[in-house]
């Protein structure tokens, strides 16, 4: 056994070893490529660099981001991951964050060899690895998700904002850097970002379509669209603002108006989720024998493990059911 245990912490230290080379390397080409694209981005300054943009063409986002290495930009995981990791405005990088699931997902092998949870040492040790190495992209996910949903409740007035000061004689761009310096996070840095690619040289498309990037939303998407839109075909940008702020304040009580009829589906799903967990917690504090029976039984295990795989997925199934997309 002692054997076994001096095995596991060589692997896991060189599991280590390899991660922290392998993160170090990225993030030496990835200040390489960084400085290497913020030459690019001034040398490209000029009107004549601005890319036409049909009516008829549906939006196209800017390419991957500087943050991530060549090689990294081939993988779309990696693209994702550092999509997710700039909407949520964290500062990490993405050899940070794979350094940080390597060596979780090594932590939890561990503990789940040591602390059967999935009656099995070699499934408790796989789930309870699978959990600590993807707890860096959840959380990352989650803290996207909250600054999006701020955002999309921010971003009718800001539109209002900006319809106001394009009535009032101001140029877009000027327009867009009045909100920038007016709004609050996460609208503010988002559009302060896009007017300082602006002015560094950024065809004017370009920085457009990269703030769709950096913001997946609809109602995001729709304003950069109809923004290169009017530029192509010409008309009254106030009018087509205000009437977009107009449907998204539609769309959100909508929106609301769904998540109260759903709201009985979500905590259904919930109290089943965690109703046959309390009442495993209270059967073994009252008697313990009568689960651990069914524990040591080789066919108890598997009716076990069972159970717990079938809450999970009934779980996210019945989570998908209520999620209805507005």
């Amino acid at each position: 056994m002692a054997a076994l245990y001096i095995l596991l912490f060589l692997v896991i230290f060189g599991v280590v070893l390899l991660a922290s080379g392998f993160g170090f390397k990225l993030m030496e080409s990835h200040q390489k490529h960084r400085v290497q694209q913020v030459l690019r981005t001034v040398s490209s300054a000029g009107p004549t660099a601005e890319t036409s943009t049909l009516p008829s063409q549906n939006l196209e986002l800017a390419p991957a981001s500087p943050a991530i290495s060549p090689l990294m930009e081939r993988i779309s995981f990696f693209r994702n991951l550092d999509l997710a990791i700039r909407g949520s405005a964290l500062g990490w990088r993405v050899e940070w964050v794979l350094f940080a699931m390597v060596v979780l997902a090594a932590l939890g092998g561990f503990v789940g060899s040591r602390i059967t949870v999935l009656m099995f040492p070699w499934l408790s040790a796989l789930g309870v690895a699978l959990i600590f190495g993807w707890s860096p992209v959840w959380y990352i996910h989650r803290k996207r998700a909250k600054r999006m949903a701020d955002f999309e409740r921010q971003f009718p007035e800001a539109l209002d904002f900006v319809s106001r000061s394009v009535r009032a004689g101001h140029a877009l761009s000027i327009s867009l850097e009045m909100l920038a310096s007016e709004s609050e996070a996460p609208l503010g840095p988002e559009f302060r970002r896009l007017t300082n690619e602006l002015n560094l040289g950024t065809p004017f498309d370009v920085g457009m379509r990269g703030l769709a990037e950096r913001v997946p939303l609809v109602d995001v998407r729709f304003f950069v669209s109809a923004v290169l839109l009017q530029r192509e075909t010409g008309g009254n940008l106030t009018e087509i603002l205000a009437s977009l702020a107009t449907l998204i304040r539609a769309r959100f009580r909508l929106k609301g108006h769904v998540q109260a009829v759903s709201a009985q589906g979500r905590i259904t799903a919930l109290v089943l989720m965690v109703l046959p967990l309390v009442v495993a917690a209270g059967m073994m504090l009252v008697s313990r024998d009568y689960l651990q029976g069914m524990a040591r039984d080789p066919l108890g295990r598997y009716m076990i493990a069972g159970a717990i795989l079938g809450q999970v997925g009934a779980y996210f199934m019945m989570k998908r059911i209520v999620n209805i997309k507005v």
